[in-house]
């Protein structure tokens, strides 16, 4: 995913200082930094690095006119007036991305200090993959429990018409037949499908917490938001205000449709009938890290827009390769590592690139390696069986919604020929 992508843009205004003039134009918020671009000649007047910024403050110009105020490091100060929707939205989001980008900041000086190792590099990769695996792994697991409790709801059913059978039975017999009492012998204790566990249907860990982001949120309307999070559950997804208050909870199948803007912005609506539908729009900087578990969650309600389908083609256009290059580039390493192997060598005798220009992997970063490895196989051999599983279930289920689809039809028919 570039780093280039406008998060987002709004109308404004630029102090000029060299000329004390007010420019129109439009202010660019990027990952990595802000640029001002005028109306008239499309030119970029000022851009500067988000990290680079000292401060940014909500002031008016000549006690009049509301803007916001950014000093960078050199104490140089931009004034940007005029900002539409609105000044506090601006503010909101341009702080929120710099925070998130300043919390970050340790990780990224360290980088820049030393060379980042090819190990940590492969080890960071399959690190991620694994959260994603385990993600999954869990919504997998709390469908597996909705499958069982709609068996166990179908297992009742079947019993509740196998009474219904004796009644029906006993109306359809004449007022003289001596054996109608014996029709209301005690049925016999139903006992649950092999297979199927006893458990309660409120499965456990439904409430489980799959990732927690802060965000910027907007409800309905884009002109007042506020500081929040987003909580994404098992069963549904929350939204919390600053104050940790809850706003709304979404449950799994009350999200009609989540609509994808751009890596970093989403909005999330439920219809309703004789009343305005919920909706809720949120910006974050850790919004790429939320998508994919979305996708998992509400794969057939999610839809990219614009410039969202950038996060579509660099999926889509090569996984496979992307995957078999990992892969193949952990094992290769590992291997060279562990045997020491001069680097890899071109016909004209200069070593590639990739292997002079970081260090060799190390033996923790292999051993680290080989464990999330570990894990991650585990975890594939775990979903898989449980996929197997769920498959047996539905077919039990689509068998059991016949029989009683066949049964309710003859009790229907028996019924009828009562009246």
């Amino acid at each position: 995913m570039s780093r280039d992508i406008c998060i987002h843009a709004w109308p404004c205004t630029y102090y000029l200082e060299p000329e004390r003039r007010w420019v129109a134009g439009q202010l660019s918020l990027t990952l990595p930094s802000l640029r001002f671009m005028t109306d008239s000649t499309g030119e970029i007047l000022v851009s500067f690095p988000l990290s680079s910024i000292v401060e940014i403050k909500k002031e008016t110009s000549h006690f009049i006119f509301s803007s916001i105020t950014i000093l960078e490091k050199g104490h140089a100060k931009h004034w940007f007036s005029s900002l539409r929707p609105s000044r506090n939205v601006v503010f909101s989001i341009i702080e929120h991305f710099w925070r998130e980008l300043l919390l970050s900041q340790p990780g990224a000086v360290a980088d820049v200090s030393g060379p980042r190792t090819r190990g940590k590099e492969l080890t960071g990769l399959m690190a991620g993959s694994q959260k994603r695996l385990e993600d999954t792994a869990r919504v997998l697991h709390h469908q597996g429990q909705q499958l069982d409790s709609v068996m166990r709801g179908l297992d009742k059913m079947e019993s509740d018409l196998e009474v219904a059978d004796r009644l029906l039975t006993e109306l359809e017999s004449p007022a003289w037949w001596p054996f109608s009492s014996k029709l209301w012998k005690t049925p016999p204790e139903t006992k649950p499908r092999e297979g199927v566990p006893v458990t309660s249907c409120e499965p456990f860990g439904k409430e489980r917490i799959l990732i927690k982001i802060p965000a910027i949120i907007s409800h309905r309307t884009e002109s007042h938001v506020k500081p929040g999070r987003l909580t994404v559950l098992v069963s549904g997804l929350e939204i919390h205000d600053s104050s940790s208050l809850l706003m709304h909870r979404f449950e799994r199948e009350d999200v009609d449709d989540i609509k994808v803007y751009s890596p970093y912005e989403i909005s999330i609506r439920q219809r309703f009938i004789g009343k305005p539908d919920m909706a809720y729009r949120l910006i974050s900087a850790k919004m790429p890290e939320v998508i994919p578990i979305l996708e998992v969650q509400f794969s057939k309600k999610m839809e990219l827009l614009e410039d969202a389908l950038v996060l579509r083609s660099t999926r889509t256009s090569s996984p496979a390769e992307k995957s078999c290059s990992v892969w193949h580039a952990a094992s290769g390493l590992m291997g060279r590592t562990l045997h020491h192997e001069p680097p890899i060598v071109d016909q004209e005798g200069t070593a590639l690139h990739l292997q002079t220009s970081l260090p060799a992997l190390s033996e923790a970063d292999t051993q680290e390696l080989t464990q999330i490895l570990r894990r991650m196989k585990g975890l594939a051999l775990e979903a898989e069986s449980e996929l197997e599983r769920q498959d047996e279930a539905l077919d039990g289920v689509a068998a059991a919604v016949d029989r009683a689809t066949l049964t309710i039809d003859k009790h229907n028919r028996r019924m009828k020929r009562l009246t």
